[in-house]
């Protein structure tokens, strides 16, 4: 995946999910940076408390506190939420496109089920209840282009909160992740967890972050 350029590597702005801290997104990191022309950084929010306008304002802050020509987004999970309300928050930032990981754009199955069981809402938190439990329609009409990744390997804890028949990634069910007005969407072997450690999804992540577009043969 590496080039050579003389310009200087765009930025990448990586935004972890539900009970997670950011080191968790450390192997696609790497190979992000391996690239050359990428550079990426992790921002870190408190997903179990707050509210999701806020958790967007932080991410802008963090944001515009770096320096880049172009700046990308890339967000795993609940984390492609926090970023697509980031960016229908602003438009002063560089250009440049994002890519949503296994993130359940139009709620969440799984989350419903264990928002139903005893202490299911607490172990949510406050942002998956108001974006994935009690959610509307989502679709996306900002200018910057957006591309999503799918799992299809059915290999997860959400199974255990609810029926996922459909194609899924153990958590989030691929319809779950279509998102109207995105650029592209492609569904790769790998579970919502797995697609994090995935050599195969950190080369789709870069091809639409070079190209707008996802690598079909």
């Amino acid at each position: 995946m590496a080039i050579n350029q003389s310009v200087a590597p765009a930025t990448v702005i990586l935004v972890h999910g539900l009970w997670m801290s950011g080191f968790q997104l450390g192997v696609l990191k790497h190979r992000l940076d391996a690239t050359g022309d990428l550079r990426a950084v992790a921002f870190s929010y408190p997903s179990m408390s707050g509210c999701t306008s806020d958790h967007a304002q932080s991410l802008l802050q963090f944001a515009r506190s770096l320096e880049a020509e172009r700046m990308h987004f890339v967000g795993h999970s609940l984390g492609g939420i926090v970023i697509l309300r980031a960016l229908e928050q602003a438009d002063d930032l560089p250009p440049g496109r994002a890519v949503l990981l296994g993130t359940p754009l139009q709620g969440s199955r799984a989350a419903q089920g264990l928002a139903r069981l005893p202490f299911g809402k607490a172990m949510l938190g406050p942002v998956v209840q108001e974006e994935c439990v009690e959610c509307t329609p989502r679709e996306w009409k900002g200018s910057r282009e957006v591309g999503i990744i799918a799992g299809s390997i059915g290999f997860g804890l959400g199974r255990l909160f609810a029926k996922l028949e459909a194609e899924h990634d153990g958590t989030v069910l691929v319809e779950e992740t279509r998102l109207p007005g995105a650029k592209d969407h492609i569904v790769l072997p790998a579970s919502h967890t797995s697609m994090l450690l995935s050599a195969e999804v950190a080369e789709q992540v870069v091809h639409f972050l070079r190209e707008g577009r996802f690598k079909r043969d």
